[in-house]
């Protein structure tokens, strides 16, 4: 099918459900119950139950699939609806769909950490279709202080049948430091097989994030080059153009580290540089992941730079206000809203090579991108009029892929100019509406493809090599450089940046040819 003729979600869902699912969907005639524990969350709210209302209306999930909010509030299944149909997307067309979707929806209040709560939500699951025998999918929407009382009871009051099987979707932080990733995942391992469970990053949802491995060990050109040999640096970023926004008691409790850097970036990282596996099946992939994990050596001090945002006189009302300018913020808070980091990958194939890892709130752009820098072409004939290739994977927004070359300027002058290979996906596949990162991974749960979520020794190397450089800023109170809400971030960053070898000259620009 040409890929300019419209398409509707259905019809981009529906290879990859015959996929997931196999020609016959046989699993659809199995019954599935989704249970989201703290259902009257945000996360539950803007994500989970919009999710669900998307893949529903699609037609994506199993057949007979019931759904069942937990919460200590006491809530009704109306309640709910009002506070998540805002985040929903309902067309004018949808309204029999989605009074279907609520009618197979239900709700219980009661306290995580109570054991006659959980059999009473026990009570009410063996009510529903498909009873002891329903295969049941657990979302831990949840904060980390819970998870503990909330997975022993699931474990001990909660669990389907041997005929039906059990899932739960643990959301990150996944533990503060990897003393207590490690409890979390010893506790967890304690009740539940590691097939059971399902550590949600929602940026290996995201299309680009995926597109990696088909770009890398897909095509014949850029394998050869895909090395020391011919990249010069590898730079992730990772930009938002707000403040906390109200989230400063929750974001001031971890950071920028901890809530960007070590999971979305590192993850990114893997997937860059990770050697091609012995085929697609999660274990393969995730074994490469963890080989190159452990090929990082712990992050030093000495090749980070944190920063803080401060208010900006000129700007807005929002950004006039600087981070300690939250009130849920502790007063004199060290706690970076940006950090650029830089790491190595002590292999065959990449040492030397550096990774810069760039992240921050309060920035000039939105932005998420993987850019590698080749090295610079041997012999120049050209006065140094050239500049560097690069290739960029841009995530988000408006999701691309683009190489930076060097071509002959048009007309009688014989002079080089930088322009670029572009394949920007809103062009190429018009009408294609890509699908959210939370359907992408919780269709997964369903299916059991784990290949997207983050596997127990991944989470240990991943923690291992920040968890120095994080008790060491704890410690020692080091304090963040200001930087200014609605700018590039600090300059001692972009010193950092260019002191390992990553050249910037600030003469690209970008046509944008796709606007029209």
């Amino acid at each position: 099918m040409s890929s300019s003729l419209p398409l509707t979600r259905s019809e981009v869902f529906g290879q990859l459900r015959k996929e997931l699912y196999g020609e016959n969907q046989s699993r659809q005639s199995n019954t599935h119950t989704f249970i989201i524990l703290g259902a009257s969350g945000d996360l539950a709210r803007t994500k989970i139950y919009p999710t669900l209302w998307w893949l529903f209306r699609d037609g994506l999930l199993p057949g007979n699939t019931h759904f069942v909010g937990f919460a200590r509030s006491k809530l009704t299944v109306e309640d709910i609806k009002s506070s998540c149909q805002p985040y929903m997307k309902v067309t004018d067309d949808d309204g029999e769909c989605l009074s279907t979707f609520f009618r197979m929806n239900s709700y219980l209040s009661g306290s995580y950490d109570d054991d006659d709560s959980f059999d009473r939500l026990n009570s009410h699951l063996l009510s529903l279709p498909g009873g002891p025998d329903s295969n049941r999918l657990f979302y831990l929407a949840l904060p980390p202080s819970v998870y503990q009382h909330v997975s022993t009871n699931i474990r001990n009051h909660c669990m389907s049948s041997s005929r039906g099987w059990n899932r739960i979707i643990v959301e990150k932080p996944f533990g503060r430091d990897l003393q207590s990733s490690q409890e979390l995942s010893a506790h967890l391992s304690y009740l539940f097989t590691e097939d059971q469970l399902y550590r949600i990053d929602h940026y290996l949802g995201k299309e680009m994030v995926q597109n990696l491995m088909v770009l890398r060990f897909g095509n014949r050109i850029f394998g050869p080059i895909w090395n020391r040999d011919n990249v010069a640096c590898v730079v992730l970023t990772f930009k938002e153009p707000f403040g906390t926004q109200g989230r400063g008691g929750y974001f001031d409790d971890f950071g920028i580290i901890r809530d960007v850097m070590q999971n979305h970036l590192l993850q990114i990282l893997c997937l860059v540089a990770m050697d091609k596996p012995a085929s697609t099946s999660p274990d393969d992939v995730r074994d490469e992941k963890v080989k190159v994990l452990k090929c990082i050596s712990p992050v030093a001090a000495s090749d980070v730079v944190l920063g803080q945002y401060v208010g900006n006189p000129e700007g807005d009302k929002d950004s006039k206000l600087g981070y300690r300018d939250d009130p849920t913020v502790q007063k004199g808070s060290l706690t970076p809203t940006f950090a650029t980091a830089v790491l190595y990958v002590h292999n065959e194939r990449w040492d030397g090579v550096p990774f810069v890892l760039r992240c921050g709130k309060a920035l000039n752009e939105r932005k998420a991108e993987v850019r590698l820098q080749f090295t610079d072409v041997p012999g120049d004939i050209f006065g140094n009029m050239c500049q560097r290739n690069e290739l960029v994977v841009r995530v988000q927004p408006d999701e691309a892929i683009y190489i930076k070359m060097m071509t002959k300027r048009p007309g009688v002058y014989f002079s080089p100019e930088e322009t670029e290979l572009d394949l920007t996906y809103k062009s190429r596949y018009k009408n294609v509406k890509l699908p959210d990162a939370y359907e992408r991974l919780i269709l997964d749960v369903f299916c059991g493809n784990q290949m997207h979520f983050v596997r127990s020794d991944e989470l240990r190397e991943a923690w291992r090599i920040f968890t120095p450089l994080l008790h060491q800023i704890e410690e020692d109170g080091i304090e963040p450089v200001p930087y200014t809400y609605g700018s590039r971030g600090p300059k001692e960053a972009d010193e950092l940046v260019k002191s390992v070898g990553f050249c910037y000259e600030g003469t690209y620009k970008w046509a944008q040819p796709h606007n029209a």
